[in-house]
């Protein structure tokens, strides 16, 4: 039997968090000012404050993920 450093569990928990911060990494994503004309919606409150909330959200996870425990532990004497 191989002793894995994560369970199964840690790697559902760690692609949850990984689709969290790439869905807050689009949120950000978009169109942006060019020379000839300004884009107002590069200030737009998704941009800005939701989606940098969103992926820190995700990279927290991510390292709840990893360190999540393992019911697995062996007790030796």
């Amino acid at each position: 039997m191989h002793n894995f450093a994560f369970t199964k569990i840690n790697y559902i928990l760690l692609v949850i968090g990984l689709a969290i911060v790439i869905f807050g990494f689009i949120l950000m994503s978009g169109s942006g000012t060019t020379e000839e004309a300004f884009n107002p919606e590069i200030f737009n409150d998704t941009r800005i404050k939701i989606a940098p909330m969103v992926s820190l959200f995700g990279f927290i996870f991510v390292i709840v993920a990893i360190l999540w425990p393992s019911k697995k532990v062996k007790k030796e004497l």
